[in-house]
């Protein structure tokens, strides 16, 4: 190893030497391991055993050299104490947003507004997010007031969503638990506050006024009796004198509404009128004898009487421009009264003469106001809907409690116990259902029809019930008004079709012969035919091969009716010697 002890000289031939004495030139670890962790250490001598200088520069310090940063001149920059904290309970402590804002409703039992607006001061509580929502109270105003929403965080939408601050400002509406607020205006502090916080604020409005509460501000009007017409003359001349008048009142259009028949009776000594229901017997309603009690009625208001509070107060002069007199009583026309419209169809006899003398109406003739009843609707089942029999869906439209359709109880005890089976054959392309038998039982009783497949050994078809007691609908017949078939469908060579399944009869059992003959003008004539040919079949002579066949064959028919188990061996046997026809 070649070292250099004097410091400074060049590295070149003749300024170094070696060391004789250095024997080792390995280089020191720099990796160890403490506590089963491995960790970096820096050396402290290097090739050769030389002794390393303590004050040697990392190579972040000479990058930092490199930089002229001058941490290393004037050490670490001391950082700043940071803010002390402040929470917002503390910060905006009493520190409250003011909205002047005002809501709309409704008012549907009165005839002297139909709408109140209501003012109310919005709060929001900068130390929490919270809002209330507080109405001042107004004197003798009869609505519960003070606090309508106490304080609490507001839901903005149905995500969950709270209203801030950032969310208010002039001139929009805001939703709060359905009721729709217009802001209009806000305080100083609630303006300089948003203002700080670079929201811009929308120009201020005008409160809405409540339209009722200004008709009441307004001075009382002065009453001044008129005395140019003398009230003690008509008094005097029409005394005990009066028009009656027999009106109806058509409600029909509104809900629950009907056609009442009344009595309109009008005082010529005052010109006023009053109105009497006519009641009859069983009505199912109160016995009130008047609608309307004996007043004088308004005819046309002047124009600023139209909010005037006639529940209260009556109508004067002042606020009516005409009343109603004794030729606005017409038969014939209608005449409303306090928002209800009557028809006069008729007067006595004294109406008739006051008319004619005073205003020359001779024609006045009573008018039938009868109304003809519509006729009867005519109620039509609704569309089959495919589920049961037709008869026990149709229970369903004329009873809440649909009860079971009545039944033919004379028919079911004549025919009680009557069964007519037949033999058939399944038509199908596939080969293996030919040569399948079926057992058809027709139940006179009930006009059913059950089938059941007798079981065959070794056939690999499980045999048994093939459809329960039901009734069975004709092909193309109408599904409102089906077909079924009856006794006289079923005969020898007939093709039964069975929901989508073709069966066609080969025999029948004797009772069957037994009642088509005593009941020959059910069947047709080829029904009739068929039969007595399969019965001549059978009676015919034939040689004993030929017995013994149509014996065989009459044997098995009869096993498959009687719903036996068939040997299959036999059924070979017959095939095989040709003798099964």
């Amino acid at each position: 190893m070649v070292s250099n002890p004097v410091h400074g000289l060049p590295f070149l031939p003749g300024t170094s030497f070696k060391d004789s004495t250095k024997t080792a030139f390995h280089r020191s670890q720099t990796l160890g391991y403490r506590n089963g962790y491995a960790i970096v250490r820096r050396p402290t001598v290097g090739i050769g055993g030389d002794r390393l200088q303590f004050n040697q520069l990392s190579q972040a310090e000479l990058d930092e050299l490199a930089s002229k940063a001058p941490v290393l001149t004037y050490g670490q920059p001391k950082q700043a104490p940071p803010a002390d904290f402040i929470p917002a309970h503390v910060a905006f402590d009493k520190k409250v947003l003011k909205f002047d804002a005002y809501f709309q409703e409704d008012v549907p039992m009165s005839t002297e507004e139909q709408y109140r607006i209501r003012q109310v001061n919005i709060y929001y509580y900068l130390e929490d997010d919270s809002m209330s929502v507080i109405e001042p109270v107004v004197e003798n105003s009869g609505i519960p007031q003070g606090k309508l929403i106490k304080r609490q965080r507001l839901a903005k939408n149905d995500r969950g969503d709270h209203y801030h601050w950032k969310d208010l400002n002039r001139g929009i509406n805001i939703t709060i638990y359905g009721k729709t607020f217009r802001v209009v205006d806000c305080d100083q502090f609630t303006q300089v506050f948003l203002e700080s916080q670079g929201i811009e604020l929308n120009p201020p409005e005008k409160m809405a006024l409540d339209p009722y509460t200004e008709l009441r501000k307004q001075p009382l009007r002065k009453y001044v009796t008129p005395s140019d017409f003398d009230q003690l003359k008509q008094f005097l001349t029409f005394d005990k004198q009066v028009l009656r008048f027999y009106a109806i009142w058509d409600d029909t259009d509104s809900m629950y509404g009907e056609c009442r028949t009344y009595i309109i009776h009008y005082y010529l000594m005052d010109d006023t009128v009053e109105i009497r229901e006519v009641h009859e017997r069983n009505d199912g309603r109160d016995p009130f004898p008047l609608l309307m009690n004996r007043q004088r009625m308004p005819k046309v208001l002047v124009e600023n009487a139209k909010n005037f509070p006639q529940c209260v107060l009556e109508i004067s002069d002042q606020e009516v421009l005409e009343w109603y007199t004794a030729k606005d009583f017409i038969v014939g026309k209608s005449l409303t009264v306090l928002g209800r419209t009557f028809f006069i169809y008729d007067c006595d006899p004294f109406t008739r003469r006051y008319y004619k003398e005073k205003f020359g109406i001779t024609d006045l003739p009573r008018i039938d106001v009868n109304k003809q009843e519509p006729p009867p609707v005519k109620q039509e089942l609704p569309p089959y809907n495919g589920f049961g029999l037709v008869e026990d869906s149709a229970q369903n439209c004329f009873a809440l409690i649909p009860k079971a359709p009545k039944k033919d109880v004379i028919k079911m005890l004549v025919n009680d116990n009557k069964v007519l089976r037949y033999l058939a054959a399944l038509e199908s392309p596939i080969p293996e259902d030919k040569d399948r038998r079926f057992v058809f039982s027709y139940f006179l009783a009930t006009d059913m029809i059950s089938i059941f497949e007798p079981p065959v050994r070794n056939s690999g078809i499980i045999g048994g019930k093939y459809l329960g007691r039901t009734k069975v609908v004709k092909p193309y017949s109408a599904v409102d008004n089906p077909i079924y078939y009856g006794p006289s469908d079923f005969f020898i060579g007939a093709v039964i079709e069975v929901f989508g399944h073709r069966f066609i009869i080969l025999d029948t059992d004797e009772y069957v012969l037994k009642y088509m003959e005593s009941n020959a003008a059910q069947y047709s004539p080829e029904a009739l035919a068929s039969v007595q040919k399969h019965v001549r079949k059978l009676e015919a002579p034939a040689s004993e091969s030929e017995r013994f066949a149509f014996t065989s064959f009459h044997w098995l028919h009869i096993s498959l009716l009687k719903g036996s188990c068939v040997d299959i061996p036999i059924v070979s046997f017959l095939f095989c010697n040709s003798i099964y026809i």
